[in-house]
């Protein structure tokens, strides 16, 4: 899969700076799409469905961050053809973390504007440790069968009832290639990579927000070394939607001041 296998919608002035919106797991452009427009009166934005999102077909197999970040490194590349400012919320953050923290990624990333980015390794409640521990116990028994046998009894349980409510919304969800690339993205944590991220940053948080916890935002912010926080009152998750105003006139004071 190449950029010109994915759905991108461009806004904006051709000659005017590039900034590349990357939206979260089970979403797709529209979702940037108020804020894309906002902001291309002067910068020519990109906002895309990835792979198995909106109208862009899913990988050819299942991909975790590594693969879908290479993949925006070709948007940029190949599509965009400069170094961008990149916009990211939940999912979309988790990935344009891993391309500033990877040496062979970041040289393609000018500044990173994060939304309720995910990536960072939460705490476990009970009840996730007590859902984890069954999960474990029923995929045992499965594992230990001859490797004919073992497909079937996986694709069993995945469609049982027990097993659905083990399962998280998104997970239930997707399915084939997409359920399995869920898994690999949602267990990406980035804790032990922050450091190497030496580009202005720029985080959004809702207080509302009941996905990305505060904890979670403050592990980025004391990590990144050149890092601000905007708390977004009463936003949830999708702040970007939820206070797009206060969203849009940082990015631009951000963007004017870096």
């Amino acid at each position: 899969m190449t950029s010109h296998d994915l759905h991108v919608e461009t806004y904006g002035p051709p000659d005017a700076p590039p900034l590349l919106l990357l939206h979260g797991w089970g979403s797709d452009a529209s979702n940037m799409r108020p804020l894309a427009r906002l902001l291309s009166d002067t910068y020519q934005t990109y906002a895309l469905d990835l792979p198995g999102h909106g109208a862009s077909p899913p990988p050819p197999s299942p991909w975790g961050v590594p693969e879908y970040a290479h993949l925006v490194r070709d948007v940029l590349q190949n599509r965009i053809g400069r170094p961008s400012t990149v916009i990211g919320h939940s999912n979309g953050g988790r990935i344009a973390l891993h391309m500033a923290s990877s040496p062979d990624l970041s040289e393609w990333i000018e500044r990173l504007v994060l939304i309720s980015p995910s990536g960072i390794r939460p705490k476990k409640s009970w009840s996730q440790v007590l859902r984890s521990g069954l999960a474990t116990t029923l995929k045992t028994p499965i594992h230990s069968l001859p490797s004919p046998l073992r497909e079937p009894a996986e694709d069993w349980l995945r469609h049982t009832l027990v097993w659905r409510w083990l399962g998280s919304s998104d997970y239930n969800a997707a399915s084939g290639i997409m359920r399995e690339t869920f898994v690999k993205t949602v267990n990406f944590y980035l804790d032990d990579t922050l450091d190497r991220i030496h580009v202005p940053t720029l985080l959004f948080w809702g207080t509302e927000d009941t996905a990305v916890s505060r904890r979670q935002i403050e592990v980025l912010e004391s990590a990144i070394e050149n890092c601000g926080l905007v708390e977004l009152e009463d936003a949830g998750h999708y702040g970007h939607l939820d206070d797009i105003d206060t969203v849009h006139s940082g990015i631009r004071y951000f963007l004017e001041h870096t």
